[in-house]
């Protein structure tokens, strides 16, 4: 008879099997449609096929996977509708975050965005366009100091960055959001956490109107 490992031991493996496939997701390693066979994610993981089928099933829970009744479970599509809605939530979270963070706000963070906007602005890689654009937004939210506000906002950003990327959408040009970027940086510089808020909800809203289309 195979001994059966601690309840403990299957939350914890289930929780870093959760964490590390999230992750692979989101990073795009596994892409769209990806088919997720429980045994294969076992092996890879070195664990058994109990904490597997729970992290799918939390996975599943967050959007980021689907599960089909003789199909499996599949890295989870959205429409476009979808992702025009995920973006209300980004507006939401990162609108209370940037309100939050700007009181806060000193020196060394406005240094570390402009030299983010400079990398850039020197960049031509798509995919760092948005590892970029991702890092100058988190280091004027960082401030305010919600950590799980913070983690909820990257894995929202990452999961879109995903899709955008599936859909190969060029609509969202590179020379606008540094203008935009600047501007928010400005505001914040200024302290004038209206504006800053407003100019963010209209960056976001941007990309929302991208996705629409005409």
């Amino acid at each position: 008879m195979v001994a059966q490992a601690p309840i403990g031991d299957q939350i914890l493996s289930a929780d870093s099997v959760t964490e590390s496939l999230r992750q692979l997701i989101l990073s795009g390693e596994l892409g769209i449609g990806v088919q997720l066979k429980q045994q294969a994610l076992a092996e890879r993981f070195g664990v058994s096929r109990i904490p597997v089928r729970e992290a799918l099933k939390r996975l599943e829970a967050e959007g980021l996977i689907e599960h089909r009744a003789h199909q499996g479970s599949t890295v989870a599509s959205q429409s476009i509708k979808d992702l025009i809605e995920a973006l209300d939530i980004r507006i939401a979270l990162e609108t209370r975050a940037l309100k939050l963070a700007i009181p806060h706000l000193r020196p060394a963070n406005h240094r570390a965005a402009r030299e983010i906007i400079a990398r850039y602005a020197g960049s031509e890689s798509p995919q760092e366009w948005a590892d970029l654009n991702l890092e100058f937004h988190l280091t004027l939210y960082r401030p305010c100091g919600r950590d799980k506000l913070l983690k909820m906002i990257e894995e929202s950003v990452r999961g879109i960055a995903r899709h955008l990327r599936a859909l190969q959408s060029h609509k969202v040009g590179r020379k606008s959001s540094q203008v935009e970027h600047t501007q928010i940086l400005k505001a914040c510089i200024a302290k004038d956490i209206p504006l800053a808020v407003e100019l963010l909800e209209k960056h976001i809203e941007h990309t929302q109107a991208a996705l629409a289309g005409p």
